[in-house]
């Protein structure tokens, strides 16, 4: 999954608003306690990211690759 794949995915799956607030303050325990958007700045895959996000906030399965999205890479 591309860093751009994983901002649409965001906005498809929280919305552009709740998205934003999403990955800046949950803390993702499963990343050393960080948010989204720190693990990315980390270096961390954003796929592993994107997966940490959707476990954390209870995505159902069949949402976590954004509506109308193609499956992202891993």
């Amino acid at each position: 999954m591309r860093v751009s794949e994983f901002w649409r995915a965001v906005d498809q799956v929280f919305g552009e608003a709740y998205g934003s607030v999403v990955t800046r303050d949950v803390v993702l325990e499963g990343l050393g306690g960080r948010s989204a958007v720190d693990a990315l700045a980390a270096g961390i895959e954003a796929r592993r990211v994107w997966d940490a996000l959707c476990d954390s906030q209870d995505v159902p399965m069949d949402r976590r690759h954004g509506k109308g999205l193609a499956e992202p890479r891993d």
